[in-house]
């Protein structure tokens, strides 16, 4: 019998190639399925040159789809998991996490060059005060210009002589590809430390499925070592109450036997920053809930040593 599936997805060129990555593997798992892609337009997709925080924060990427799923006419979302807000609102459910693409950030320059590199006054494109704050530790004298924008169009701001450098996500580039000659030294995950969910996918339908066939396939989706990274990394950003707007990195990392969540805040203006990391034996079975339990207890023991103050003035 077909199964008929209709996924929603934003327009733009990555969001696109990401369904296609979650349409192509649901045809892998379903033989007989009939999987059409609807594309829907976000409010974050027709705001181009405002930044983020400034607009409405990570709900513009996501607000109609959830409305398409609402009025059932989609059967599930693909969004970049960190678009989406840390607490879903209770009609809402991730139903599938997809396996960890390379969760760095990336320096994109003409030549190659590291960020030391860079010489003072250099022209560097981010919109994410999160790398802004990161960039300007390692490299003080660098000029910052907000950058919005597919990811060529981000790209040919370097080449064609705007930017001398621009900081993107290493995973975007990985999935999409692009057609615009640079180079790129991907950056140190120690010292900058990406965003909650970076470099995953997540599938989001109702909470209250009435479809056990559309469960049962999502799960098999289901990466369980991403699930688990992102399930901390979101439990930490609720605990602390991390917004759009909060300069904020965290990451966790499952190895063989332990798993490690670390974090790093910083204040509003960047004047102030706080860093933290655990790292504890690994749950054999990959709870959801020992990953909630995780990025809880980092976020309070961050909240006790005055992150509330750092996000409070946002």
């Amino acid at each position: 019998m077909a199964f008929n599936l209709r996924i929603g997805s934003r327009p733009s060129q990555l969001a696109l190639a990401q369904t296609e990555i979650v349409r192509s593997r649901l045809a892998s798992i379903v033989p007989d399925l009939s999987a059409e892609v609807v594309e829907i337009r976000t409010s974050g997709d027709r705001m181009t040159s405002a930044t983020l925080a400034g607009v409405g924060g990570k709900g513009l990427f996501i607000r109609e789809l959830e409305q398409a799923l609402l009025e059932k006419r989609i059967d599930l979302a693909v969004h970049s998991m960190k678009d989406l807000p840390a607490i879903l609102e209770p009609q809402f459910h991730i139903a599938a996490v997809s396996e960890r693409e390379d969760p760095r950030d990336v320096l994109v320059t003409r030549d190659g060059g590291p960020l030391a590199s860079l010489a003072n006054g250099a022209r560097l494109g981010t919109s994410s005060l999160r790398r802004r704050f990161q960039v300007l530790k390692a490299n003080p004298g660098l000029e910052i210009s907000p950058l919005r924008g597919n990811v060529d169009t981000r790209l040919r701001r370097v080449t064609e002589g705007g930017l001398d450098a621009i900081v993107i996500a290493m995973a975007g580039l990985r999935r999409l590809g692009h057609s615009v000659d640079v180079r790129f030294t991907p950056l140190d995950e120690r010292d900058f430390i990406p965003a909650g969910g970076q470099a995953v996918l997540a599938i989001e339908t109702l909470a209250n499925s009435s479809s056990p066939q559309l469960d049962r396939t999502l799960g098999v989706l289901n990466d369980s070592r991403a699930r688990y990274e992102t399930t901390a990394e979101r439990a930490f950003l609720a605990a602390i109450g991390a917004s759009c707007a909060t300069p904020v990195g965290v990451k966790a990392t499952v190895a063989k036997d332990t798993v490690s969540l670390r974090a790093i805040l910083f204040s509003r203006d960047g004047s102030a920053e706080m860093s933290d990391e655990v790292e504890e034996p690994l749950d054999v079975d990959l709870a959801p809930s020992a990953a909630h339990s995780l990025g809880a207890r980092l976020g309070e023991r961050m909240l006790a040593r005055g992150a509330d103050r750092l996000i409070e003035n946002e």
